[in-house]
């Protein structure tokens, strides 16, 4: 049975595994990424950015990872020091019709998520939530899911498709707690800037 790992799980596994890299800058016609700073602001922390790393992040993020093309994707960790955490996966497609397919399969893969989680554990109960477009390039999208275990309580995570052309990026958010708790009107600025940060 396929379990979700919570946002403190996710934190801890980027900690151990990456030191703060701060190099998110591209190279010209390369896909640049988000800096810690661009993610939502978190009180009584700051966010942390490991290095940007071909292939899919391990393990695989809430949702959409099944999705993903590994031998396409480049990826960026972001952690606090408390219980958030995040990552950015960007894809370059061959051509705008194949991002644009991929960006569809990862929205559907979102809103698709809570029903799945439920089927394959029924001891956890999910809850999906739009919260609508982006104006940004060739759009984005942001969604929510919360999941619910008696043992270890709640966790919100937000994601966002967008797309510029052929290039796909997606940026998942994750924190124990909430939809209450999560910084919804902060994320979609994230989007914006994320899929504004491409090119």
């Amino acid at each position: 049975m396929r379990r979700h790992r919570p946002a403190v799980a996710v934190l801890a596994a980027a900690a151990a595994v990456v030191v703060a890299a701060s190099n998110a800058s591209a190279a010209p016609g390369v896909p640049a990424f988000l800096d810690p700073a661009d993610l939502p602001a978190r009180a009584g922390t700051d966010w942390h950015g490991g290095a940007v790393t071909s292939g899919v992040p391990d393990p695989l993020p809430f949702c959409v990872g099944e999705v993903l093309p590994g031998a396409t994707s480049r990826h960026r960790a972001f952690w606090t020091d408390l219980d958030t955490s995040a990552v950015q996966v960007t894809v370059v497609e061959r051509d705008a019709s194949r991002a644009k397919t991929l960006a569809g399969l990862l929205n559907k893969a979102v809103k698709d998520c809570a029903g799945k989680v439920e089927q394959e554990d029924p001891g956890t109960r999910a809850t999906w939530r739009d919260f609508g477009t982006v104006q940004v390039a060739d759009g984005a999208h942001v969604q929510g899911v919360q999941t619910t275990r008696a043992e270890t309580g709640s966790d919100a995570h937000l994601f966002s498709v967008g797309r510029d052309g052929r290039t796909v990026t997606v940026v998942h958010w994750g924190q124990m707690g909430t939809f209450k708790d999560a910084p919804v009107s902060g994320f979609r600025n994230t989007t914006r800037t994320a899929v504004n940060k491409l090119y």
